[in-house]
């Protein structure tokens, strides 16, 4: 089962509700399986809550507060907590990605979130939302760059992403946007702060055609993994799901070009785009 170290609960929304559930657990002597129990959920989750990687909902406040005697601590503030500034479908996995050690992504058709610009987000949220305002597409715009800031960190979290072609051959915002947008992905990788794969097209059939995958890995929790689609996503913590997601990203890393191929063909396609030139 997840044992927890102690959070600091002003670096994490999250970390004071899941201190205070693994303190409040061990004083009342449950374990986390007997907790979960009653809300057919696992010890793993319940580790999971107290670790601040998962997002406790109101449902399982309740049953805190009740079985615990919180006297209402857990409703009260879990209320609080729920407010987010990313989309209902993406909130709970935007904050554990804060808290991952490690990050493995497989992007089909866009630049990763946290490697994009943000002239290329703004291309992108225009295209998702073309009848909002300046003012919301903006504030998209700043939520997103706020959320790569985790990588001003110089070692933590690793993260690994590996980028269908298509993403690179997509003409986003025309060449100027795609240009900065490559040579950014680029710069981080001549950093060392990332690694970068590419898959090229003559890869053939892959893995993850079905879609967009994300691997998550905790300290002091177990890995979660993302998949989503349209105005919607999925966080499991399912094992089995999560090992078999695993695998797929090993394949992909396999039938993608080596990390150097790949910066060599970002900054080929980066520079076609800066002399005007489709790749």
């Amino acid at each position: 089962m997840t044992r927890p170290k102690d959070l600091d609960p002003s670096s994490n929304p999250r970390a004071l509700l899941g201190c205070e559930l693994r303190h409040a657990r061990e004083r009342a002597g449950l374990s986390q399986d007997a907790l979960g129990a009653p809300l057919f959920v696992s010890g793993s989750f319940i580790g999971q809550l107290e670790a601040g990687t998962r997002r406790m909902h109101l449902e399982y406040a309740h049953h805190f507060d009740e079985v615990l005697g919180t006297g209402g601590f857990f409703t009260r503030n879990c209320k609080a907590v729920a407010k987010s500034k990313y989309p209902d479908h993406f909130a709970e996995a935007a904050e554990a990605e804060a808290v991952a050690t490690a990050i493995k992504q497989y992007a089909t058709l866009l630049i990763p979130g946290l490697l994009q610009t943000g002239a290329y987000a703004k291309e992108i949220f225009r295209a998702y939302h073309p009848t909002a305002t300046d003012d919301a597409i903006n504030t998209q715009v700043e939520v997103r760059l706020e959320r790569a800031r985790l990588l001003d960190d110089p070692t933590t979290p690793l993260l690994w992403a590996i980028v269908d072609e298509a993403a690179l051959r997509r003409a986003v915002g025309g060449g100027a946007v795609m240009a900065e947008a490559l040579r950014h992905v680029a710069v981080l990788a001549r950093k060392h702060r990332v690694i970068v794969q590419v898959l090229p097209f003559d890869a053939g059939a892959h893995a993850a055609m079905e879609g967009h995958l994300k691997l998550m890995e905790f300290e002091d929790a177990p890995p979660l993994s993302f998949v989503e689609g349209p105005n919607m996503g999925q966080l499991l913590d399912d094992p089995a799901t999560v090992t078999r997601h695993a695998l797929m990203f090993n394949l992909l890393q396999a039938a993608a070009l080596s990390p150097k191929e790949s910066l060599a063909l970002v900054e080929s396609v980066a520079q076609d785009y800066e002399y005007g030139e489709h790749p």
